[in-house]
């Protein structure tokens, strides 16, 4: 039993939403493609769909080797989602075995996408305290931990306020790396007798790029070359911006 062929531009803007909404997730360039390819399957469609770090291309040829589709998006910054890609993974064997239609889609997409997240306080405090955790795991003492979890609460905080207010995401890293640092450096300066070493190298921790830099590694394997690339080079220029961060607090006060 096939599913009714459904207008093509209802199918084609479908499926970029979705592969738009797992980019955005953080799911790798593969997952992307052989969900897109199963759904596009379940209507008896053939999907070519080219993907690079901020956009999609997306078309869409019926059996009979019609063009019928064929539409750019683009591609917001990262936000992850785990439990999402998740979702519309089980979501897109739904489709083919229960032979959904688009609207059914639509709406259950409308629905996985409203979902409530964890609520930004918990993910302020468990960040903060995985951050102190780190602090321990190095040999930080209970001081450090304490700044540690301060310079990381307030460096995730303005992270979070500076892409509300749509800075440029490597400037939303830097001013986080350098909060983060420099509440530990000017602690570590009025008490120079004092050694805030660890507190300071793992205060910035919370912002390693560790999902980029996976479906870096993941995309090379899987014969993406270019986007395997521009995700690592990504990768680099985060690193690059932490690094800074780290370096203007040191100079600031002066710390060796």
């Amino acid at each position: 039993m096939e599913i009714a062929k459904p207008n093509k531009y209802e199918l084609g803007e479908m499926l970029l939403e979705i592969g738009s909404l797992l980019i955005v997730a953080g799911a790798n360039t593969e997952r992307v493609k052989v969900t897109i390819s199963r759904i596009a399957g379940a209507f008896c469609c053939n999907s070519d769909l080219m993907i690079t770090n901020h956009a999609l291309m997306l078309t869409l040829t019926y059996k009979d080797n019609i063009k019928t589709f064929t539409r750019v998006k683009w591609v917001p910054n990262m936000h992850l989602n785990f439990n999402l890609i998740s979702d519309i993974s089980t979501m897109s064997w739904k489709i083919v075995e229960e032979k959904w239609s688009v609207e059914r889609i639509n709406n259950e997409m409308k629905l996985l996408d409203r979902r409530p997240l964890y609520p930004r306080a918990l993910v302020l405090f468990l960040v903060a305290l995985a951050g102190a955790s780190f602090c321990r795991l190095f040999g930080g003492g209970m001081a450090e931990m304490i700044l540690c979890f301060l310079g990381t609460f307030l460096g995730l905080f303005v992270r979070q306020e500076t892409v509300k207010l749509k800075f440029n995401f490597y400037l939303c890293i830097f001013f986080a790396a350098l909060t983060s640092s420099f509440l530990v450096g000017a602690y570590w300066h009025f008490n120079p007798d004092q050694d805030f070493i660890h507190a300071l190298s793992t205060s910035v921790l919370f912002l390693i790029p560790g999902v980029p830099m996976i479906n870096s590694f993941s995309d090379f394997i899987d014969g993406n070359i270019l986007n395997g690339t521009t995700r690592g080079v990504n990768v680099l220029v985060i690193a690059f911006a932490i690094a800074l961060g780290l370096m203007v607090s040191l100079l600031i006060f002066n710390l060796h």
